[in-house]
């Protein structure tokens, strides 16, 4: 191990598609480590959130990249932010570059600098792997079949009070997807060295241990 590897944060960056699970795991592994967290699709739906309290539409380009060079830490802690419409619109805000630019330092610099001097840091999102962290030590994408996904989020918003239809979740979930796999900049797609973890039938218990496991071999081969 050279003492520039030695030095630099062991960061694990976490992606995939919604509801695969990928922000469970993130949260379990950062407490597990005893590492800072960073839910980097709050970022995103903090812009969509302004632009929605802005009444302002998602897909307006110059309001979305003010609201992103506006935002602070402070807007991270929203309870909104974990609602469906939040998520809409994040999803529609990260497929404009420039926001994505207004973001990305913000995130590069929590990842190079960990809070509290942390070891490390745990980054989960869409394109952490590929684009915000292509040098992380740990590169895990979480994923599991859409209607397998599709449920889970049913069960979700059922229990947080909300009516939910399976097909028009599933739907919606289509629709999320295929903008965050086909939009020009930063599609979801795994990094070539990303550990594929499917969560299909697994418990949060499972997959900790599996991806503990890959934590494991790649501290080994630092």
């Amino acid at each position: 191990m050279t003492k520039a590897a030695a030095a630099a944060p062991f960061v694990i960056a976490i992606d995939g598609p919604a509801a695969a699970g990928k922000g469970t795991l993130a949260r379990r592994l950062a407490d597990h480590l005893g590492y800072p967290h960073l839910d980097t699709g709050l970022l995103y739906r903090a812009v969509g959130l302004k632009m929605i309290a802005g009444g302002a539409d998602a897909s307006d380009h110059d309001a979305a990249v003010a609201a992103a060079q506006a935002l602070t830490a402070a807007d991270l802690s929203a309870p909104a932010l974990r609602g469906d419409a939040a998520a809409q619109a994040a999803s529609q805000v990260a497929a404009i570059p420039a926001v994505r630019a207004a973001l990305l330092r913000f995130q590069r610099d929590f990842a190079a600098q960990p809070p509290g001097g942390a070891a490390g840091a745990v980054l989960d999102g869409r394109d952490i792997g590929t684009v915000v962290c292509p040098d992380a030590a740990l590169k895990l994408f979480v994923t599991a079949p859409l209607s397998v996904r599709a449920e889970r989020r049913r069960r979700e918003l059922r229990e947080r009070g909300l009516a939910a239809i399976h097909m028009q979740v599933l739907q919606d979930m289509q629709e999320r997807d295929a903008r965050d796999a086909t939009r020009d900049v930063a599609p979801l797609e795994p990094a070539k060295d990303a550990v594929i973890i499917d969560t299909s039938g697994l418990d949060p218990d499972a997959v900790l241990v599996m991806a503990l496991a890959a934590v494991g071999a790649a501290q080994r081969s630092r």
